[in-house]
């Protein structure tokens, strides 16, 4: 669910806004619907565990903290790491809505991936913590289904000569680390963790995606439900292509955890260039030529 445009960060974002990738609606339907189903959501309790991981690396507990879109299962893994949580829905229009530096930390467990404008909701959570304080997010990122998305689309070629959306593509992890540096976090860093799960049929693995709230939801997709042919071939192509030798169906994902802090001059800097007081090359016992000088051969 690749966030493509780039858009300015608010209050200065152009009028015409950013494009509606994804319909938020659709997402708030889906969302609804996982809960009350309370099914299994094993991806969102690894993404939760991976961000607590973090938080505790941290050593301090927070104070103030809120988290955007959670679950009862992200509540109870990030709980124990603030003294005080507020859980926030985002709205259609992706509004944060909170007082500028209300908060010490501020967590995502996969949600942030559905937002239209990634880049001015990053600048809101920047713009509601404090000095020094933390945000954490894990979101799908990557590879993330890539074999469902290349079987939905050779069903659909197969069976009507074209494709439509079904699933969005994902950000990768160097694209996520440049948008916390241009939403104006210190300190940023931005990993990936792939899991391979292998599926015993196909509908199982549609079962977990509805569980998490997880199905189409783009704002160009059909309205229409897919056409048995169609999902037909696509699961063929999904056996044929995407399976180990005992028939499982393997589906990818990959995780990406994001952290930055708002900054703050008590935080490590850079050095300035120039200011350093021993060269490179006398630390690695080595020669110094200038640029464009021939380096002998040895």
């Amino acid at each position: 669910m690749l966030h493509r445009a780039a858009h300015m960060p608010y209050p200065n974002a152009m009028a015409i806004g950013p494009p509606r990738i994804f319909d938020r609606h659709a997402v708030a339907l889906h969302q609804a619907r996982a809960r009350a189903m309370a099914g299994e959501m094993f991806l969102v309790r690894q993404a939760g565990e991976g961000l607590a991981q973090r938080l505790g690396a941290v050593r301090r507990t927070f104070s103030n903290a809120l988290e955007l879109d959670g679950s009862d299962i992200s509540a109870h893994l990030l709980g124990p790491h603030a003294e005080h949580w507020t859980k926030q829905t985002l709205a259609d229009d992706e509004s944060v809505c909170s007082m500028p530096q209300q908060f010490d930390l501020v967590a995502s467990v996969l949600s942030l991936h559905k937002v239209n404008d990634l880049p001015g909701v990053l600048f809101q959570i920047r713009r509601v913590l404090k000095p020094d304080g933390l945000f954490v997010a894990a979101l799908f990122a990557g590879e993330t289904l890539r074999e469902l998305r290349a079987s939905l689309a050779a069903g659909e070629l197969e069976t009507l000569g074209g494709i439509s959306p079904r699933v969005a593509p994902f950000a990768d992890v160097r694209q996520l680390g440049g948008l916390l540096q241009r939403a104006g976090f210190a300190l940023p860093v931005a990993d990936v963790e792939r899991t391979v799960v292998r599926y015993r049929e196909f509908q199982t693995l549609v079962s977990d995606l509805r569980a998490m709230g997880e199905t189409n939801a783009l704002e160009e997709r059909l309205r229409k439900p897919l056409h048995r042919k169609t999902l037909s071939a696509a699961r063929s192509h999904y056996a044929n292509s995407h399976a180990d030798p005992d028939g499982r169906l393997r589906a990818t994902f990959e995780i990406a955890y994001l952290t930055g802090w708002s900054p703050h001059e008590s935080q490590q800097q850079p050095l300035k260039p120039g200011s350093a007081v021993a060269r490179l090359a006398d630390a690695l016992n080595t020669s110094e030529n200038s640029a464009g000088e021939e380096v002998p051969r040895r």
